[in-house]
């Protein structure tokens, strides 16, 4: 399968880059901000199992040019079976502290990202291909809420919304789209949430899932925002 993962630098992107490398002949582009981390991944993956091909693209999905990095991932991989949407950032700051710029940080990675890439790599994306979009339980209606967490779970809500947007917009096309909405995974940017708390899943457990799901839940859903949560947070 032919693979684009992004935010792959750390955490459950990392984790995800890892188990899907491991399937003999798949082909990966992993893109994160930070070209070390992810030029480490690739030469990991790449000797661990040579059968399969990993290439970093060093890329800031905040101010970079989406369509300049859709022309890289047609050159270096060509046609799309799996995209996931994992990159994210948060800000934990309570409301009377926020600014516009902030909003605006939060909103390019988290929604507008996505948004766009998905939109640049459609030519690519094969028919029966995945679009997978990591959310958060914080962005799902009726959840538990959090002081300080306004800004990151509005944009997550929007991701959701987002989601089922997409897949109406794909279906003819046959490509589906879906959300996996995080609970509690102990990552850096759990850390940074909650400093402290010490969630009951980790980076590997749920990027285990992410895989799997990447690969088959398409066959099952489309179109839908689905918990994946033991704990919030």
């Amino acid at each position: 399968m032919n693979i684009v993962i992004t935010g792959a630098s750390s955490g459950v992107g990392l984790e995800t880059a890892r188990i899907l490398a491991d399937i003999s002949g798949n082909r990966i582009i992993v893109i994160a901000r930070s070209v070390m981390k992810i030029q480490a991944l690739a030469g990991e993956c790449n000797i661990r199992k040579q059968e399969t091909v990993v290439q970093p693209i060093q890329f800031d999905l905040a101010k970079g040019d989406i369509e300049n990095l859709a022309l890289q991932i047609n050159r270096q991989l060509g046609k799309i079976d799996i995209l996931i949407n994992n990159a994210g950032t948060l800000l934990n700051k309570p409301l009377g502290q926020i600014t516009a710029a902030e909003i605006d940080d939060v909103f390019n990675v988290n929604v507008k990202a996505p948004l766009l890439l998905t939109q640049a790599l459609i030519p690519l994306l094969k028919p029966g291909s995945h679009v997978v979009n990591i959310g958060s339980m914080g962005g799902v209606q009726g959840s538990v809420k959090f002081s300080g967490l306004s800004v990151y779970s509005a944009s997550k809500g929007a991701l959701s919304v987002l989601t089922e947007c997409l897949a109406a917009e794909l279906a003819e096309k046959k490509i589906s789209v879906n959300c996996l909405a995080f609970g509690s995974v102990q990552t850096e940017m759990l850390a940074k949430a909650f400093p402290g708390y010490n969630a009951p899943v980790t980076a590997i457990g749920m990027a285990t899932f992410v895989a799997d799901f990447a690969m088959n839940g398409h066959k099952y859903f489309n179109g839908k925002v689905l918990p994946v949560s033991l704990s919030t947070p």
